[in-house]
C-alpha cells in the first residue's frame, strides 16, 4: 500500500533509563555508555495531538507513525506488522476460574511472531540512516524478522543463533538471504559475537534494547491495547519475559498516552513469566540476585539468561504492583494443549507458559477471579514443532 506522507514523528530526543543523560535527536543511537544502560525515546507533547486524527493511512502500526521515531513515512519498511486481535478465551476461561480473559494473539504477525513489530520499527531506522549490513543475537523469531525486514528493504543481514534452536528458524532466515552464524550456549554468547561483529565490520548491532528502535515498534502493542479495550485497560496483563521488551513497550506506550491525556484511571499489574529452567528476572523479583546457572527450555524466547534491560524490567513490576513466576517447560506444553482444546488458538510454548501461570497467580491472589485479565502471546506453535511432544 502506498504510503502518504504526515507531519513529522514528535520525536523530541533520546534518555539513558539510567543516569537519565539526554542524547540529541540522532539517526542511530545505541545505548548510554557512561552507565550501560538503555536508551528511551522521548516525544515533545507540547503541541498536543489530537487521538482521532494522529494516524497516516496505513493498515499497520504504522498507524501511529507520530509517536514513533521514524521521520519520513518514505522510509517505512513493513511487511503489515500490528494490528493483532484481542481474542476473548471464553471457554477457557471458565475452566481457570478467571471471568474476564482476554488473549491478543502477536502469531498473527509476519514471520509468526511480535519480533515483527521491532524489527519492521529498527530496519526502517537502519534504512533511513543509509547503512547497509544490520546483525542480530536470536533465540529464533527476532532473526527471522530481522531476515525478512532486511530483505525488503534491500540491507545485508547477519543472524546468530543457538545450535539448538529449532531448524524452522534456521531455515527461514536462510531463505530470507541472510548469513547466519550458529553457536554453542545460549542468546548470550550469541550477543557476545555480535558484539565483536559490529566492532570489527562496523554493523548496525540491533540486539535487545541496545538501540532504542525495538522498543518503540514493541510500544505499538500498547497503544493497540488501549484502543481495543476502550481507554479502560484490563486490570491485569501477563507476559512471557525473556529480554523484556515487550512489556517495557507496552508500559511505555501507556506513559505516553497518559501523558496526552488519553488514558484515565489505574494502569494494570504487569507480571512476567518466565521459563524454570532461565528465570533471571524471576529470582531477581524475588531475592534480589540470581543465583543458578541456566539451561535451553523448550520455549526458546524465553531463554535470556542476561537481560539487558534487567532493572526497567523490574522497575515495572514493582510500580505497577505485579509480579514474576516461573513455570516448567512441561507445563508450557500443557498450556499450549490447553489453548488449543478449548480455544482453537495453537501458541507458542512462550504463550502456552501464561495458561501454565495462571493457577499460580490465583492462588498468590496476583489476580483475582473477576479481574480482566490479557495474556500476550507472542508468536506460533507451528515453528516449534520440532522440539514439542
Amino acid at each position: 500500500m502506498k504510503v502518504a506522507e504526515a507531519p513529522v514523528s514528535h520525536l523530541s530526543h533520546f534518555e539513558c533509563s539510567g543516569c537519565h543523560r539526554v542524547f540529541e535527536r540522532e539517526l542511530l543511537p545505541s545505548f548510554c555508555e557512561d552507565c550501560h544502560a538503555p536508551l528511551l525515546a522521548r516525544y515533545g507533547f507540547l503541541t498536543g495531538i489530537e487521538q482521532p486524527a494522529f494516524h497516516i493511512s496505513h493498515e499497520s502500526m504504522w498507524r501511529y507513525f507520530r509517536l514513533l521515531p521514524l521521520s519520513a513515512p518514505r522510509h517505512i519498511v513493513s511487511l503489515g506488522e500490528g494490528l493483532t486481535p484481542v481474542i476473548s478465551l471464553d471457554r477457557l476461561g471458565p475452566v481457570l476460574g478467571i471471568e474476564h480473559l482476554w488473549i491478543k494473539d502477536e502469531s498473527l504477525n509476519p514471520t509468526g511472531s511480535f519480533k515483527a513489530r521491532g524489527l519492521s520499527m529498527a530496519v526502517s531506522m537502519v534504512r533511513q540512516a543509509g547503512k547497509t549490513h544490520c546483525v542480530v543475537p536470536t533465540a529464533g523469531n527476532a532473526g527471522g524478522a530481522l531476515s525478512a525486514y532486511c530483505a525488503k528493504a534491500g540491507i545485508k543481514a547477519t543472524v546468530i543463533m543457538p545450535r539448538h534452536t529449532p531448524e524452522v528458524f534456521k531455515k527461514e532466515c536462510e531463505y530470507f538471504g541472510a548469513e547466519l552464524i550458529l553457536v554453542d550456549g545460549l542468546i548470550d554468547k550469541c550477543g557476545w559475537l555480535a558484539r565483536e561483529m559490529k566492532e570489527k565490520h562496523g554493523y548496525v548491532d540491533i540486539s535487545t534494547m541496545k538501540e532504542p528502535f525495538r522498543l518503540e515498534g514493541k510500544k505499538t502493542m500498547g497503544f493497540e491495547i488501549a484502543e481495543q479495550f476502550a481507554g479502560k485497560l484490563p486490570d491485569v496483563i501477563v507476559y512471557p519475559c525473556g529480554g523484556g521488551t515487550g512489556l517495557i513497550g507496552i508500559w511505555k506506550a501507556f506513559m505516553e498516552w497518559r501523558e496526552l491525556g488519553w488514558l484515565e484511571g489505574p494502569l494494570p499489574k504487569m507480571i512476567a513469566v518466565q521459563a524454570a529452567n532461565c528465570a533471571p528476572v524471576v529470582q531477581s523479583f524475588h531475592l534480589g540476585k540470581t543465583d543458578q546457572a541456566f539451561r535451553p527450555s523448550i520455549a526458546n524466547g524465553l531463554a535470556v539468561p542476561t537481560p539487558f534491560a534487567k532493572k526497567m524490567i523490574l522497575d515495572i513490576l514493582h510500580e505497577s504492583k505485579g509480579g514474576a513466576l516461573a513455570v516448567e517447560d512441561q507445563d508450557m506444553i500443557e498450556g499450549v494443549k490447553k489453548l488449543a482444546k478449548y480455544e482453537g488458538l495453537f501458541v507458542a510454548p512462550e504463550g502456552g507458559a501464561l495458561i501454565a501461570a495462571l493457577p499460580q497467580l490465583l492462588d498468590q491472589k496476583l489476580i483475582q477471579q473477576d479481574d480482566t485479565v490479557l495474556l500476550i502471546n507472542t508468536g506460533s506453535a507451528y515453528k516449534y514443532l520440532e522440539n514439542m511432544p
